[in-house]
């Protein structure tokens, strides 16, 4: 029996990304049963939009301050979702689809039925090359599966200081500070995770029964995708197909700012690693912190290589802040 799913796009002040999204979404080989349209706009433009372009089975949500924020209008849209549907599809309103996404994801589901959730592949952002028969890999190099991608100088610096992830992709370590998704290979497998990207990923919607996304991450929601699929994970199994891809095209609008961005990234990511590891080891807390501050640093020196010094700057002092207030304000 062909399984029925939904689709949620949380949106807010990009009327013209979704509208290349849902494009795309009118051209894949199985079109969701519903799509549910939850915008957080203070304008009626994306409103605008869609009465001028028409789309099968949308349903559109102007929603109010209260339930403002990508973690509150994912759960709004849950809410929301027809009771028939089996599987319930997310994704960022400035990505773009594969004709194929939805039918890798559902036939995802089919070959693992034990699977509560499964990602996407954005397949737009590193290019990966083959790794050829007895190829040394060189240290500013990660290979995974037969495949080899250039690694960042933040990893290339972790690695020479023993700071590096001691698990595959997908994973998070004990210290946090684990290598995403992105760092699987194009191989067109599908591989078991532990976290998916909020923006391209599908749950069963039984999961929602039992786990809402967390109202703790405030407005932009930095690492919310990586705190809900953990929880996730610890009751049954998380997937990513690398055969469901899509684009991501990073549109600035509706971010916040560089300082406040800064803080997230420290306070958000402290509170994701205690999700993982709610009781940490003395040397867990010592990668922990000693991550954080190399990363700190590192953001420090783009102030004087970089055109975006003030950016660079900005975003530097905000994670000094985060990470100060840790000590007398710890995430809860």
């Amino acid at each position: 029996m062909k399984m029925k799913f939904s689709l949620i796009i949380c949106t807010y002040m990009r009327p013209n990304p979704l509208l290349k999204l849902l494009q795309s979404v009118k051209e894949q080989t199985l079109y969701p049963d519903e799509i549910l349209i939850v915008d957080g706009s203070s304008n009626q433009e994306t409103k605008v939009m869609l009465e001028q372009n028409r789309f099968h089975y949308l349903n559109y949500f102007l929603v109010s301050e209260e339930d403002r924020g990508l973690t509150r209008q994912r759960n709004y849209g849950m809410a929301r979702v027809a009771k028939e549907m089996d599987i319930v599809c997310f994704l960022d309103d400035d990505t773009v689809l594969a004709p194929d996404y939805f039918e890798q994801l559902l036939k995802t589901f089919e070959i693992h039925p034990e699977a509560l959730g499964v990602g996407g592949y954005i397949s737009n952002e590193t290019p990966w090359q083959k790794v050829t028969e007895n190829e040394v890999i060189k240290i500013d190099e990660f290979s995974y599966d037969g495949y080899k991608r250039k690694d960042g100088s933040r990893f290339v610096l972790r690695k020479k200081l023993g700071l590096d992830s001691d698990c595959p992709p997908g994973f998070s370590t004990l210290f946090s500070h684990g290598r995403s998704v992105g760092f699987l290979p194009p191989s067109g497998k599908t591989y078991e995770v532990e976290q998916v990207m909020g923006g391209a990923s599908s749950f069963k919607k039984s999961v929602f029964d039992t786990f809402q996304f967390s109202t703790y991450f405030e407005g932009y929601g930095l690492y919310e995708d990586a705190d809900f699929s953990l929880r996730v994970a610890k009751a049954g199994k998380l997937y990513l197909n690398t055969a469901a891809k899509l684009s991501h095209y990073h549109n600035s609008s509706g971010r916040p700012n560089q300082y406040q961005y800064g803080k997230m990234v420290v306070r958000n990511g402290y509170y994701v690693w205690r999700v993982k590891n709610p009781n940490p080891s003395f040397k867990a807390k010592f990668k922990w912190h000693a991550i954080t501050l190399l990363l700190m640093a590192i953001r420090f020196t783009n102030t004087f290589n970089t055109n975006k010094r003030k950016e660079a700057f900005t975003e530097t002092l905000g994670r000094k802040i985060g990470w100060l207030s840790l000590f007398f304000n710890e995430p809860k």
